[in-house]
């Protein structure tokens, strides 16, 4: 899309369902997704800011959107709006997707931020203030902040680690009485320039996110158990139960290989005694 300019792009049907991975076939019910999949994508704001922070935009990213199933060759067109434009064609601005990544995040919250450190892709490091950071997630004005670090914060590190390597989330706190959380930054391991986001393979994809999260320092080891539940897409406390169970086997062996030991010890001293 980055070098359609101003004009409507159209994607057939097919190129949308292979895009997305979609695996239902009916056009009736792929229409629908489409719909509910651009009601989403309305909510979503993008946007940019200068370094020092002084100079900061947001919108919407596309302004039309048709569905046409009846033609012969069902499309579906998309207008994207003027100010965009630059974005998609700066590469350096360009909040570039990882299609299968960001489909794969559960949390809004994480997509959101998903969307937002892409921005800073290949400077690793984004600071958000505390009022800019509930108004780009959209954090409810009555969450206290043990409901941001439940709620929202928990999920960004769960589904983020895996996509960014070495990701950290401090909190700044300001002067004053309690000590008021002012600030979130954001660092993680910088992309290089020329970075592409395809997938390198499922298998290579799994095998690096699983990295990430064992090789993240920041995360408890229950976080860490979660991250992987979400990778390996199963039921969450499922990597917990076997780490349990393998270090429970592990207890196991000691006692019974230090039973041994003693059972020898005892028979070696017996045959001693008797010589």
């Amino acid at each position: 899309m980055r070098d359609k300019g101003d004009e409507t792009v159209r994607f057939s049907f097919d190129q949308l369902k292979e895009l997305s991975a979609y695996k239902p076939t009916a056009n009736n019910r792929f229409i629908d997704d489409i719909e509910s999949t651009y009601q989403k994508i309305l909510g979503l704001r993008f946007g940019r800011r200068s370094k020092d922070g002084l100079h900061r935009e947001f919108f919407v990213m596309f302004t039309e959107f048709e569905i046409n199933g009846h033609a012969d060759d069902p499309y579906v067109d998309i207008k994207i709006y003027p100010k965009a434009i630059k974005l998609l064609n700066e590469l350096e601005s360009w909040v570039r997707y990882a299609l299968s990544e960001f489909r794969d995040l559960k949390s809004s919250y994480a997509k959101t931020m998903f969307r937002l450190l892409k921005q800073f892709r290949t400077t690793g490091y984004a600071y958000f203030s505390v009022a800019d950071f509930n108004e780009l997630l959209d954090v409810p004005k009555s969450y206290k902040s043990s409901n941001i670090n439940q709620s929202v914060l928990k999920p960004i590190k769960e589904e983020l680690t895996p996509l960014f390597r070495g990701l950290t989330v401090r909190k700044k706190y300001g002067k004053g009485r309690g000590k008021p959380v002012i600030g979130y930054s954001f660092t993680w391991k910088p992309e290089k320039k020329d970075a592409n986001d395809f997938s390198q393979g499922q298998f290579q994809d799994e095998r690096q996110k699983l990295f990430n999260i064992q090789h993240n320092g920041e995360l408890t080891e229950q976080e860490k158990w979660r991250a992987i539940d979400k990778v390996k897409g199963l039921t969450l406390g499922s990597t917990e139960k076997q780490a349990l169970a393998d270090k429970q086997a592990e207890h196991d062996k000691k006692i019974r290989d230090q039973a041994r030991k003693e059972v020898l010890a005892e028979l070696r001293k017996g045959f001693g005694n008797h010589a």
